[in-house]
């Protein structure tokens, strides 16, 4: 991956937080827990996002750190469905800025070396740096298109 595309995509991941911040601007209480669209709730996606960036946050940092590192997947649908029940939303969403936020410090100071770093994820196979950075890049904007359609505004 060219320098350039990289930078672009680390804007883009940089960006998840506020795009999923303004898909929820004004949402009622209420409304958390339906789905126009017949995909996951609101508060479903919510939590979803703080869970899998912390995941995401400990998959850079294996990624980094150790030598072809095995990269488990977890049941992204089972932890929606049976950890996201009636909590508050505000901290899933905090957790989800600062595991980001940190992660996007490490992004900034990787070198070619570290981009070029992998190992193995267990459901897919080979994962490198810049798969994980495609991956998450997109991550949250996907889920940001989701929550309007469950909220009936996209």
């Amino acid at each position: 991956m060219k320098a350039e595309e990289r930078a672009k995509l680390i804007e883009r991941y940089r960006d998840g937080h506020r795009v999923v911040k303004e898909a929820f601007a004004g949402i009622k209480e209420d409304d958390l827990d339906r789905s126009a669209s017949g995909e996951w709730t609101p508060r479903q996606i919510a939590h979803h996002l703080a869970d899998s960036e912390m995941m995401s946050a400990i998959r850079i940092r294996r990624l980094l750190t150790e030598d072809d590192p095995v990269i488990h997947g977890y049941d992204e649908a089972n932890f929606a469905r049976m950890l996201t029940s009636d909590r508050p939303i505000e901290a899933s969403l905090e957790a989800m800025r600062w595991a980001r936020e940190t992660s996007a410090q490490l992004l900034d100071r990787m070198t070619d070396d570290d981009w070029g770093r992998a190992g193995t994820h267990a459901e897919s196979g080979p994962y490198s740096a810049e798969d994980w950075l495609k991956i998450y890049a997109a991550h949250a904007h996907d889920h940001a298109e989701q929550i309007k359609r469950s909220r009936g505004t996209s």
